[in-house]
């Protein structure tokens, strides 16, 4: 940006970067009389901060430490450095101090976003610890408040910038499924403005074990190394690596004063103890001071009502709440339309196709029964053909039949001639019988006097029954002639008229439907119409109870259904989709916090896909970031949150507390050193001249057997993590603090090459088990123990073995001096060529030689 002047100045100008968490304001000119307030109420101006008591500048001192710029103070009178390119000064606009509540103390949106940045920066740079599941459900808001809406225009998520690298590391999960579960809980923020989605964030960041803390290493009477955690609740009390457990802590309503004296820090209570530490660093004492006094302060203001200027911003904030809340719906109104209009769109484009479709099937049938009609008229044409031939066979037929007709009439002409000729013939062969004797005569007459008499003898009722009888067989063929009933009532006369009514009652009903004859005979006809209408009485099926529409299936039913509301309202099992009763009296118990359930919801989706503890990547900050992850598993099993534990932390009185501080001893460490950090080796030192406490207890030997050899071309001892194999070890006990094992730590390269590891250790002065840590080198290259000197039990670097130790300081020259490999080196002398760690280191160093070469190229 450009200069900012605000006084009239005769002297040299002097500039000042400041960066903050949203943009870089470059080249503001100061006065040499400015103090920390004139440059912080211009940069507020410049960025339109309202809310100024929140933030402060942060600079760097000259022994690079972060420190907060004084307000009462002049600028060049602190310990600012310069910036050698421009010979300005550089600050950081940062959250100085935090709010208790974020949702009710944080007014404006511009407040909310610097926050919002600065929370997230610090979980992705690892230095705010942030659970697993709570980044996942933080970079779902992050995602939403940055891009909107989750669409599949915005591309891929970029995880570098949405999730810490701790939480990457620690999960054998690639990156696309990382990118799915941030997809998913993204689509469930649909609908959340920037503001609303940065709220959000805010909301569950504030519930983080060390949100709002910021961090400072003191030391109490007996100069155990601690931290002193200042928080908007008040002071916590950190031992070693834990910053999420105080011991103890001391809440702002119980804190009376703090004083800085003799340099020392002095803070009474309620009760009039005294707590009395110092800081590890004085160039931040007056850091210290500010913040204790800056954030007590805030805490008595919030408990006091509201100036008129915060009433001003929160009236100002709720009219652009409202604007906003209706610009929102106005938008979502005109988003709906447009999603309307697209639909139908999409709907008309279906249509046309859908139309388009249906033409192009007409055409295709129309082409079809065109084709269909061709057929259909050469068939016709085929049968008007045939018609014709069919016709003039016809025509031939018919002139056959004519002339076989002419031919039949001829021959019945012909057959009436000779039957005439037979008769004649006939009455001349009578006339010639006539002449016969008298006793053929009387023969004669007696055969025709008998013939006719047999002619005469006919049943008078026999004309009577033949119509009977074709009607019969005509309407049902099925049935007998009446001729045969008098036959089927002497068969049955001897069975009883009941059995005949049950018979008639099972016949089908078929039977019953089948024609009864015309004319049956008189005497017969009331019987035969007793069989075809049984009497009333017997074809009622008697009803079921008292009610005559009794149906048994309807009944059946209503039982069952009877049954299932009995099996309901007497306590039986309800359907399992069925809601369970409410109870008047308030048995219902609320679901519980969204953000805790959503917590729980992706802890239990992630748990599966952790790493094992040794695939991990190792860094100091991953390993810290690995003991907070155990205690927050822990914590979450108990069911403690970060308000419980303060809660836990307060437990007693002040005065118990404050003794409780004083009491506390700094942590000792037993460490078994087997190789150069030995007495009279070359790297006692830095056990004797280094910072830290050390004591001697005793020497010893492992009761585990380890290879111990000097390997690569530096004659390095290195005892092997192959426990059973070699020799038990000897060595030295020591009894170490926290800072002096941080620097074995970095000596021995932990937890990148070696491994640190308790073991059980006998000691020489009384035969006694101890245990102590021990450095074990985790991995090496195949042909290490061949290019390496035997097995050994004790080392010296003037040993038998003939390969004296070089020295680590003509060993980093070495190193220094190599172009190629530098500190990589000694990685491919150890791992290989093939292993990952060397190849890491070489990628850095390759990168670092591109950006020198770069940098080089821009200065000339």
């Amino acid at each position: 940006m450009g200069g900012f002047s605000i006084f009239s100045r005769n002297t040299k100008p002097i500039y000042a970067k400041v960066s903050t968490m949203d943009a870089d304001l470059e080249k503001i000119v100061i006065e040499k009389t400015w103090t920390g307030r004139h440059l912080f109420e211009a940069v507020c101006r410049i960025i339109g901060l309202r809310e100024t008591w929140y933030f402060g500048l942060q600079y760097t001192n000259k022994k690079n430490i972060p420190c907060w710029l004084q307000n009462d103070k002049t600028i060049c009178g602190q310990d600012v450095q310069k910036d050698p390119s421009d010979a300005s000064f550089h600050f950081l606009f940062l959250v100085k101090f935090y709010p208790e509540d974020v949702e009710p103390e944080i007014i404006l949106d511009v407040t909310r976003h610097l926050f919002f940045l600065q929370i997230r920066e610090a979980i992705l740079s690892m230095n705010l610890y942030c659970s697993p599941e709570a980044s996942v459900l933080l970079a779902s808001f992050a995602v939403q408040a940055m891009h909107g809406d989750c669409t599949e225009e915005v591309g891929p998520i970029d995880l570098d910038k949405h999730l810490p690298k701790s939480v990457i590391d620690q999960y054998d999960m690639s990156a696309d499924m990382w990118r799915d579960r941030i997809k998913r809980w993204w689509s469930r923020n649909a609908g959340q403005s920037r503001e609303e989605a940065e709220l959000e964030y805010l909301r569950v960041a504030q519930d983080l074990e060390m949100y709002g803390i910021l961090y400072y290493p003191i030391c109490n009477n007996k100069e155990t190394d601690l931290h002193l955690g200042i928080s908007a609740q008040g002071l916590g009390i950190y031992k070693g690596v834990n910053r999420i457990t105080p011991r103890p802590f001391f809440s702002w309503s119980e804190i009376k004063n703090i004083q800085f004296k003799n340099k020392k820090f002095h803070m009474k209570t309620v009760d009039k103890s005294t707590i009395s530490f110092r800081s590890r660093e004085t160039s931040i004492d007056s850091s210290i001071l500010d913040l204790c006094i800056g954030t007590h302060n805030l805490y008595l203001r919030r408990r006091q009502p509201d100036t008129l200027e915060v009433q001003q911003m929160r009236s100002q904030a709720k009219e652009d709440k409202q604007r906003r809340s209706a610009e929102q719906a106005k938008m979502a109104i005109e988003r709906k339309e447009r999603q309307q209009m697209e639909k139908e769109c999409k709907e008309l484009k279906q249509q046309v196709e859908l139309m388009t479709m249906e033409l192009m099937k007409a055409q295709e049938n129309i082409r079809k029964a065109e084709e269909a009609n061709d057929q259909l008229a050469e068939k016709a044409r085929h049968s008007e053909h045939e018609t014709l031939m069919l016709y003039k066979q016809k025509s031939e037929v018919e002139a056959e039949c004519n002339r076989l007709s002419m031919n039949n009439m001829k021959s019945e002409e012909a057959l009436l001639r000779m039957e005439r000729k037979a008769r004649e013939a006939e009455i001349l062969a009578k006339q010639m019988s006539m002449s016969l004797a008298d006793v053929s005569l009387d023969a004669n007459r007696k055969v025709t006097q008998y013939s006719s008499q047999t002619a005469l003898v006919i049943d008078p009722s026999w004309h009577q029954q033949q119509p009977t009888q074709s009607g019969h067989s005509s309407g049902h063929p099925g049935m007998t002639t009446t001729g045969s009933y008098h036959q089927l009532q002497s068969l049955d006369s001897n069975v009883h008229p009941q059995q005949m009514m049950s018979r008639s009652l099972n016949m089908p009903s078929s039977a019953f439907s089948s024609p009864i004859p015309s004319n049956p005979p008189p005497n017969q006809q009331p019987q035969h119409q007793q069989h075809q209408n049984p009497p009333p009485q017997q074809t009622q099926i008697p009803p079921s109870g008292n009610n005559p529409h009794h149906h048994p299936l309807q009944t059946q039913n209503q039982n069952h259904q009877n049954q299932n509301q009995g099996a309901g309202g007497n306590g039986g099992q309800s359907h399992p989709n069925q809601q369970p009763p409410y109870y008047g009296s308030g048995l219902i118990v609320p679901p519980p916090d969204p953000s805790i359930k959503h917590l729980e919801e992706l802890r239990g989706d992630i748990d599966g896909l952790k790493r094992d503890e040794n695939v991990q990547q190792n860094g100091n900050i991953q390993q810290q970031h690995r003991e907070h992850d155990a205690i927050h598993a822990q914590n979450v099993a108990h069911g403690f949150d970060k308000f419980t534990t303060m809660r836990m932390s307060m437990r007693g009185t002040p005065r118990q507390r404050a003794q409780a501080f004083d009491g506390i001893e700094m942590e000792k460490f037993k460490v078994f050193v087997y190789g150069t950090l030995k007495t009279g080796e070359p790297n006692h030192k830095v056990l004797s001249e280094t910072e830290g406490d050390y004591r001697f207890i005793s020497a010893g030997t492992t009761i585990e057997k380890f290879p111990l050899v000097v390997g690569t071309k530096y004659n390095i001892p290195f005892l092997l993590d192959d426990a059973g194999t070699g020799n038990n070890i000897e060595g030295e006990l020591y009894e170490v603090c926290a800072k002096k094992l941080e620097v074995l730590d970095e000596l021995e390269a932990y937890p990148t090459l070696y491994d640190r590891k308790k073991i059980e250790i006998k000691l020489s002065t009384d035969g006694s088990i101890d245990h102590a840590f021990i450095y074990l080198l985790k991995s090496w290259r195949a042909d290490l123990l061949k290019t390496s000197s035997e097995m050994m039990s004790s080392y010296s670097s003037l040993g038998a073995h003939g390969r004296q130790y070089v020295d680590r300081y003509l060993r980093a020259k070495e190193m220094l001096e190599d172009l190629d490999g530098g500190a990589a080196n000694l990685y491919h002398e150890i791992l290989g060529a093939e292993h990952p760690m060397y190849l890491e280191l070489t990628r850095q160093k390759a990168d670092e030689n591109v950006t020198n070469e770069e940098d080089m190229y821009q200065s000339m």
